[in-house]
């Protein structure tokens, strides 16, 4: 497969991650969605695309996304018309409806993945293959370096994009002025979604909100203390999937482009090359969450890439 190149319209790192988030439409995509329970009275919002097929995709979204996103459904619809079937999974509070309990989600919340998976074992897939985008790329192969001999044998392959390895380094560049759009985008949601927990139920305190300007001391604040961390330090290290890829036992796909807008350098890793299961490529254009391509009718070559690579192991 060719390696990914920018359009020349997108030439710059901002504009190939811009440019998907906000112009890009999917038509086709039409979901079926199933809502399951937690062991701790919550809900998760599952969506689905059923073809009747013993093979599964299990799509994760990033930061502050949910299942409607222009690149889920694109990843969705690649797979659809190669007839498996797909689940496109909100997290916590993403499923356009408040989530019950005072927890939301975060980079490292394998529980819930792990929840999903064995709910889509109950259909009895022969085989299911995980795909996840930023936060749920961090999330996938946390989850898949967590399991590393105990993964249930159906779990096939694995291929994520603009994967934030090191969760601490990242949110200080996203940080920096250059990319302070980006984080003022996220900032705002999550804030809006802190607001509204804390009206529907006690136990958190929004009088630091004001103060917060960056994911950083969001994070210390209230994404550490909502899910049992010692502040944004120890939330950072311990949901890093940069150490859980020693752990990874199936075969793993880690694209992350050269010039990601998100990335810190500890994001190319350079001493897996060897590694037995996960295989990295960095391309040097495709922005954050990009990888556009026109004139392919409507396919990016993200979806290319993550098709071609479970359907073959290349």
């Amino acid at each position: 497969m060719q390696a990914y190149r920018a359009p020349a319209i997108l030439f710059t790192n901002h504009l190939e991650t811009i440019y998907p988030a906000l112009l890009r439409t999917v038509n086709g995509v039409v979901y079926s969605r199933e809502r399951i329970s937690t062991p701790d009275d919550d809900f998760l919002d599952l969506d689905w695309i059923n073809n009747k097929s013993e093979k599964l995709v299990i799509i994760s979204h990033g930061l502050e996304g949910n299942s409607k996103r222009a690149y889920v459904k694109g990843m969705a619809k690649i797979f659809s018309l190669q007839q498996y079937d797909v689940l496109a999974w909100n997290y916590r509070g993403c499923s356009e409806e408040m989530n019950h309990q005072l927890r939301f989600y975060h980079s490292g919340a394998t529980d819930d993945l792990h929840l999903v998976i064995q709910h889509a074992l109950t259909k009895g897939y022969s085989e299911i293959n995980l795909i996840g985008f930023s936060l749920g790329g961090n999330l996938t192969l946390k989850y898949v370096g967590e399991q590393s001999n105990s993964m249930v044998p159906q779990i096939n392959r694995a291929v994520v994009f603009s994967v934030p390895l090191h969760l601490h380094s990242c949110s200080l560049k996203i940080a920096t002025s250059a990319y302070g759009i980006y984080a003022n985008r996220f900032l705002k949601t999550l804030k809006q979604k802190v607001v509204l927990k804390a009206s529907r139920m006690p136990g958190i305190d929004i009088r630091e909100l004001d103060r917060i300007n960056n994911l950083f001391d969001f994070d210390d604040t209230y994404t550490a203390k909502l899910h049992g961390f010692d502040g944004a330090r120890d939330y950072y290290e311990k949901c890093s999937s940069l150490y859980f890829l020693e752990g990874i036992k199936i075969q793993t796909l880690v694209v992350n482009a050269q010039n990601d807008p998100f990335l810190s350098t500890r994001c190319y890793p350079d001493n897996f090359y060897n590694h037995p299961f996960v295989k990295t490529e960095f391309p040097k254009k495709g922005g954050h969450v990009g990888f556009a391509q026109f004139a392919k009718n409507g396919v990016y070559w993200s979806e290319l890439r993550a098709l071609r690579f479970i359907q073959s192991g290349l």
